[in-house]
């Protein structure tokens, strides 16, 4: 049979499995509880001629090259999926493709837990992928970092999630000119989130540890994300004035937990504890790769993004307002020049250039194993 015909035989099968799903609905096979009555389908022929309906809506899927196998990759989330296919794109070949998407409940329950209910149907071609949270470093102490850890079909992040390879101190310099069209250097990144983290590492060792304890009322998220949160930056001299005041802040913020848990035993759990994170592989210069993602991203790394997107902007508007042109062609620059500006979270979030991350490359490692097994 030739490649042509194979085509069209397997474009036939997906129009009649189509066919046979619009017959399904109808006669309630499916089952389920509806959204708005709680009666099953089966019982609701108005329920069911309405995801009929809504079905005869959906465009045809493209017919797929009948020589490569799909591989399916479930991942948390919605907004997972989009760096997850940016991770596996990487990957493709005249062998096998990969499709991104969350996971095939009815009910839409997504999020970690969801996935790894799921870990009884991995496979090789049904692949899981979650954040790592703290279960990278927690190794095989807990149940559950066991199980993200040793699962065969299961990728993880290292990271604490993919907010944290976005955030990537490298990368952000790039993030910048690509929002503002500005290419000057006026902020050291590695420098400013390597102190940014050694600062912190002492406050992030008590709030992991809560973790570790699977209790957070000795050091909650919130006071952490309170502690390490960045309230401005000055980005003259790399933010070196606002490490200042967040080496105070830390300081306030050790003091009060070793009054709260004097004579708890903590200096020598937590030297333990530290010692469990070292073997792991953690450095306290890399601490911001391992701390809550939506707390870097937005309490942290937006800050520093929007103070250095702002001075870059204003560096060309200067340049443009000093330049020769004057009346409606100076108009036009300024509108020209505005127009082309993006948001800077909207680029944040298209980043890719974190591939050069020692934490990335064990991720390609684990999947470069994986695809060397599969058949």
């Amino acid at each position: 049979m030739s490649r042509r015909q194979k085509q069209r035989e397997y474009a036939a099968r997906a129009r009649n499995r189509k066919q046979h799903n619009k017959e399904n609905l109808h006669s309630g096979e499916h089952g389920g509880q509806t959204a708005f009555s709680g009666e099953k389908a089966g019982d609701n022929p108005g329920w069911a001629r309405f995801k009929a309906a809504q079905l005869e809506k959906m465009p045809d899927r493209l017919p797929r090259d009948p020589v490569k196998k799909v591989v399916h990759v479930f991942v948390e989330g919605y907004d997972d999926v989009g760096f997850w296919r940016g991770i596996f794109d990487d990957f493709e070949s005249d062998r096998h493709t990969f499709e991104i998407g969350v996971p095939p409940r009815e009910d839409l329950a997504k999020g970690k837990k969801v996935i790894m209910q799921m870990i009884p149907e991995s496979s090789p071609y049904r692949l899981l992928c979650v954040d790592s949270d703290f279960d990278y470093l927690f190794g095989n102490s807990t149940e559950q970092s066991h199980i993200i850890n040793s699962t065969q079909y299961l990728f993880h992040t290292y990271a604490y999630s993919t907010e944290s390879f976005l955030c990537y101190a490298p990368s952000l310099h790039n993030v910048c000119a690509k929002a503002t069209n500005n290419d000057a250097r006026i902020f050291d990144f590695e420098f400013f989130l390597a102190e940014y983290s050694r600062t912190i590492y002492p406050l992030f060792l008590w709030y992991a540890y809560s973790a570790f304890l699977k209790t957070e009322n000795v050091f909650t998220l919130l006071e952490f994300k309170n502690a390490v949160k960045l309230n401005y930056l000055e980005v003259e001299n790399s933010g070196r004035s606002t490490l200042e005041w967040l080496e105070r802040q830390v300081e306030k913020w050790l003091d009060i937990l070793q009054e709260r848990y004097r004579g708890h035993g903590f200096a020598i759990k937590l030297k333990m504890f530290e010692q469990l994170l070292v073997n792991r592989g953690m450095r306290p210069e890399e601490t911001y790769m391992y701390i809550q993602g939506h707390t870097l991203m937005d309490n942290v790394v937006m800050v520093i993004l929007n103070a250095v997107c702002e001075q870059l902007k204003a560096m060309s508007l200067i340049r443009i307002n000093t330049s020769t042109k004057t009346g409606m062609a100076l108009k036009n620059e300024l509108s020209n020049y505005n127009n082309a500006l993006r948001p800077v979270r909207d680029v944040l979030l298209g980043n890719e250039s974190y591939k050069d991350c020692s934490l990335y490359k064990r991720l390609r490692s684990d999947i470069e194993k994986y695809l060397s097994l599969l058949k």
